[in-house]
């Protein structure tokens, strides 16, 4: 079972996994994901992420529909005081952008979609640069202290615009950002470490990495030559992985450490990232329940300084 522990500066009690609703309604139909919830929060799971374009990219998909999914969950189950829920604003094609009314527009519809009156954890999926961090922050602040918002995070933000978001913030009193989702896995270290990371340590920021496991490829089943039929083996996803030299040479050193704990290479990928200055909990989907278990086994497995060093220098 999951021990919880405090997310940064947000008071929310979360487990060091969270479980990614991108593949809810996508690659997992509903059956499938309601299985897939109901076995993460049986290991004591309660921290779910989402957001209010999932998945709209995707042929034959609409914006929203994880939200609508993980609702239904969250009323079939009754549980909606136990699970910290995190949802995103800025990307939904009704609701482009940053500006004010339009992140108080797109918070009530991901009220209504999630049947809740609150949102744990509401992140800005990208930033509107056209709109001034003064007028984001302000807005973001009126619906924490409205109650339809415990806690605030940034996604995909610059390092200049993520320390100005926090600079006014603190000067004016209002609401910063407390959480930084970026993308961050063993395959893709440059976006977060460096100046993202700096501010997250002088400011006391949480990460919680999305892409955790870098599309599937860090579980082991994309390889050369090798078809999978899953709508990520494709170029910019797991599949781009598989056509790097680098990649297959990360991939071979978490699969020597996996052998080692005789662990699952997605667990060992798992546990460098919990191990790394400023995560609290990465995020992982699974698309079927049988690929939960190695997510969990994350709690009880603990790498040692020569195991993360030889996987420091894999992904260098």
């Amino acid at each position: 079972m999951f021990d919880h522990k405090t997310l940064g500066g947000t008071g929310l009690s979360v487990a060091p996994l969270c479980l990614g609703g991108n593949v809810f309604g996508w690659t997992a139909d509903e059956e499938q994901s309601f299985a897939v919830l109901d076995a993460y929060t049986a290991a004591g799971g309660n921290f779910v992420d989402t957001a209010d374009a999932y998945m709209y990219h995707f042929p034959g998909n609409e914006a929203g529909q994880s939200e609508s999914l993980i609702g239904r969950w969250l009323a079939a189950r009754g549980n909606r005081d136990e699970v910290v829920v995190a949802t995103k604003v800025g990307d939904h094609p009704q609701r482009k952008g940053l500006r004010p009314d339009n992140i108080k527009a797109a918070a009530e519809d991901s009220l209504r979609r999630l049947g809740t009156d609150r949102i744990d954890l509401y992140y800005v999926h990208f930033d509107d640069e056209s709109v001034p961090v003064e007028d984001i922050v302000t807005a973001l602040d009126e619906l924490v202290r409205a109650g339809k918002v415990r806690a605030v995070g940034a996604s995909n933000m610059s390092p200049a615009r993520l320390d100005a978001s926090l600079r006014f913030a603190r000067r004016e009193g209002l609401t910063g950002y407390q959480v930084l989702q970026p993308h961050y896995n063993l395959v893709s270290r440059d976006t977060y470490e460096g100046e993202r990371r700096d501010i997250a340590l002088r400011e006391g920021l949480a990460c919680v990495p999305y892409f955790a496991l870098a599309s599937g490829f860090l579980t082991g089943k994309y390889r050369p030559g090798r078809t999978v039929d899953n709508v990520r083996n494709i170029p910019g996803l797991a599949g781009g992985y598989a056509d790097s030299e680098r990649g297959m040479t990360v991939l071979a050193a978490v699969e020597e450490v996996a052998s080692a704990h005789r662990a699952e290479p997605a667990t060992v990928a798992l546990a460098w990232l919990a191990q790394q200055p400023t995560v609290a909990a990465p995020i992982a989907s699974a698309r079927l329940v049988e690929q939960v278990p190695a997510l969990v086994a994350l709690q009880d497995l603990r790498l040692s300084d020569a195991e993360v060093e030889a996987l420091n220098a894999a992904s260098a």
